[in-house]
């Protein structure tokens, strides 16, 4: 059996009976915090020419744009949709050998779902499914190492997932793979050096080619075979050799649940480093002394961290949202400054404002070898701060609120929604979506779920959101 054959057939045979309810309650959590992390996002740039492109393909019983009443092809929602979940950085994560944000698979179901005329208990079977695969993929081979970037893995969970909905068998599932294999392979430029809108996009990009690659499968189109084994496949071209994977069942969990929400709008090897930064500001606050009190500061971390978010000389002066979200450096040292990091930590006029500049500039970042073996079951990073009366103070965070190992409550999940939407939505729509998402497990159809209009900038009734619950 090849290992297209074993991805397609557990697919096709999972069943909604089979999940967890311990999965079926982090859909909603995950649905939940895209929902948020998109609404965050919505008066972006990205999200606006997602928007503007999606309205030129209207399709009447298609999928919904997000935010609005139109409706377009399934592809172009998880595209357009996609970018909005995806733009601040914020939505849900999960490490091991490649990197993954795999709730960049929820626009793609979801837009599926909608079209398919699919119940919430398909659409949560099925991002269950998409979500399975891609973190399966993830823990077995690296891409980053070999300079492929993480997101072809999502356009093969997406197309999994895709092709559940659609009610594919397995045979046609594995042509999904193939279709979706082949022409989904991206290059880690797209993070490397000084970073560009397409990060919002890279991933919604690949759930749009595994939607594609689903929908024509299902039709009867037949994709690469061997798209895994053959001469010029996976294995020989992009992990360097075979692997293998194991699959959830109900007595053994699902991947679903090891996975971490953001805490923070911040690269997410980064949260523990922010956490660790918090907690040192306190410390200095109850001593009467701030961050323009720091002679000098250290960021231990593991190698992944390092060559990620702390490597590049871009990193040390971030001219874009999306190099500065990308920037260890950058962000404790606002973690520092303004004890909290949020969309506005992002703006160029803090990402350049010289005080922060000036810590950055006293701020080295390294990798110790004793922390590598912690990762990825944890994301150890420590803080080693050297004051100018000569005190020094350390912290060390292993599990920043929100990893599995720390997981956030509901409650916390449901205030990061708010904050989110605050501004963007009114209370009343807010508790509206609340209670559709929390009950989708009930829901006969998906239809109109994100559908709905957000006022224009500035003019939703802005209610203030309750505070962050802190440690």
């Amino acid at each position: 059996m090849s290992l297209a054959e074993k991805l397609a057939g557990w697919s096709a045979g999972l069943k909604y009976s089979d999940l967890t309810p311990e999965a079926v309650h982090e859909v909603k959590r995950r649905l939940i915090d895209s929902t948020g992390t998109a609404l965050g996002a919505y008066h972006s740039r990205p999200a606006a020419i997602g928007r503007e492109a999606a309205a030129e393909v209207p399709v009447r019983n298609g999928a919904v744009v997000f935010g609005t009443r139109l409706r377009t092809a399934p592809p172009l929602a998880a595209l357009c949709n996609g970018a909005h979940v995806r733009y601040l950085d914020y939505n849900d994560t999960y490490l091991s050998r490649e990197p993954a944000h795999p709730s960049d698979n929820i626009p793609a179901t979801l837009a599926v779902a909608q079209s398919a005329g699919a119940t919430g208990r398909d659409f949560i079977l099925a991002t269950v499914i998409a979500y399975e695969i891609q973190c399966r993929l993830c823990d077995a081979a690296s891409l980053r190492k070999n300079g492929w970037d993480h997101v072809f893995y999502v356009a093969l969970a997406s197309a999994l997932g895709a092709a559940r909905l659609w009610k594919c068998n397995s045979a046609a599932m594995v042509h999904a793979l193939g279709l979706a294999g082949v022409c989904n392979i991206a290059t880690r430029q797209t993070r490397t050096g000084q970073i560009s809108m397409w990060k919002a996009c890279a991933a919604s990009n690949a759930a749009r080619g595994g939607v594609l690659a689903a929908n024509l499968a299902r039709r009867g189109f037949t994709g690469p075979h061997e798209i895994f084994e053959g001469p010029k496949g996976v294995f020989k071209m992009l992990t360097g050799g075979p692997f293998d994977v194991e699959l959830g069942s109900r007595s053994a969990g699902y991947m679903i649940n090891r996975t971490y929400i953001k805490f923070w709008p911040a690269e997410y090897h980064a949260q523990s480093a922010i956490d660790a930064a918090l907690q040192i500001r306190r410390e200095l606050h109850a001593a009467g002394q701030s961050a323009a009190d720091i002679e000098r500061m250290e960021i231990e971390s593991f190698e992944a961290a390092v060559s990620i978010i702390g490597s590049e000389p871009e990193k040390w002066r971030p001219t874009s949202r999306e190099t500065a979200d990308h920037s260890m450096g950058y962000m404790v040292c606002a973690a520092l400054y303004d004890g909290d990091v949020t969309k506005k930590t992002f703006e160029p006029k803090r990402f350049t404002d010289p005080k922060v500049l000036s810590l950055l500039d006293r701020t080295a970042i390294r990798e110790a070898e004793d922390l590598n073996p912690g990762y990825p079951a944890g994301i150890p990073n420590r803080l080693l701060v050297t004051l100018k009366d000569g005190r020094r103070l350390e912290k060390r965070v292993d599990f920043p609120r929100g990893h599995a190992g720390n997981p956030m409550s509901d409650e916390e999940v449901e205030r990061k929604f708010r904050t989110l939407a605050t501004g963007v939505i009114s209370e009343k729509t807010q508790d509206a979506l609340l209670k559709q998402m929390w009950s989708i497990d009930k829901a006969k159809h998906v239809r109109d779920v994100w559908s709905f209009n957000v006022a224009r900038k500035g003019s939703a009734r802005k209610s203030k959101p309750k505070p962050r619950v802190r440690r």
